[in-house]
C-alpha cells in the first residue's frame, strides 16, 4: 500500500510540477512533509540542499531520496523516481508530436502565456517554503547563526542575480563559509 501511495504521490507531483524541479518543491513539501509525514521540515530542507549538490534534476533527486526514506528500500526510490518522471515522459512524447505543427496557433500561445506566471508563482512559493527558522536560525535564539545565514542568502542572491556567478561555485563557497562559521 505504501508503494502505491508513493507512486501516486510522485506521479501527481510530476504531472502538476510545471516549471521543473524548483517549481515542484512546494508540491513535494506539501505532500511528503505536511500530508504524509514521510519527512520532517528539517529533513526536507536537507534533501533540497543535497539534491542541488548532486548531479541531476532536483525533483528527481528529491523523489529518489524520499522514496528511500519513506520505505527504507531501493525499490521505494525506484518507484518514486519512475513516478515523477513518467508524466513528463508521456506528455513530451504526446506534445512533441503536435507542438511543431500547432505552436503558432492562438490557443497554444494563450495556454503558454497563462502557464508562465503560474511557474513564477510556484518558484516563489518554493523559495518562501525554504525561508523558515530551520534554514536561517532565529534572531532571538541564535543571533550569530541568523546573521550569517542572512548574509549568505544575500551574497548568493546578489552573486547569482547581478554577477551571474556559477551556482556550483556558490555552493562550494557557502558550504566552506558554513563549515568555518558554525
Amino acid at each position: 500500500m505504501l508503494y502505491l501511495q508513493l507512486f501516486y504521490t510522485f506521479f501527481k507531483i510530476g504531472l502538476f510540477g510545471f516549471g521543473g524541479g524548483y517549481a515542484m518543491l512546494s508540491l513535494i513539501q506539501g505532500e511528503v512533509v505536511t500530508r504524509y509525514g514521510w519527512l520532517t521540515a528539517q529533513e526536507f530542507t536537507d534533501i533540497v540542499a543535497i539534491s542541488q549538490m548532486t548531479p541531476g534534476p532536483i525533483g528527481i533527486n528529491s523523489a529518489t531520496y524520499v522514496g528511500y526514506q519513506a520505505t527504507g528500500s531501493v525499490l521505494g526510490s525506484i518507484i518514486a523516481t519512475s513516478a515523477v518522471v513518467l508524466p513528463s515522459f508521456i506528455l513530451m512524447l504526446t506534445i512533441s508530436k503536435f507542438f511543431l505543427k500547432y505552436r503558432h496557433h492562438p490557443i497554444v500561445t494563450s495556454i503558454f502565456a497563462g502557464l508562465r506566471p503560474a511557474v513564477v508563482g510556484l518558484l516563489a512559493a518554493a523559495a518562501l517554503v525554504l525561508m523558515k527558522v530551520e534554514n536561517f536560525g532565529s534572531p532571538t535564539y541564535n543571533t550569530y547563526q541568523f546573521v550569517i545565514s542572512c548574509l549568505l542568502f544575500a551574497f548568493a542572491f546578489i552573486a547569482t542575480y547581478k554577477f551571474k556567478v556559477s551556482p556550483i561555485l556558490l555552493i562550494l563557497v557557502c558550504g566552506l563559509v558554513g563549515l568555518m562559521a558554525y
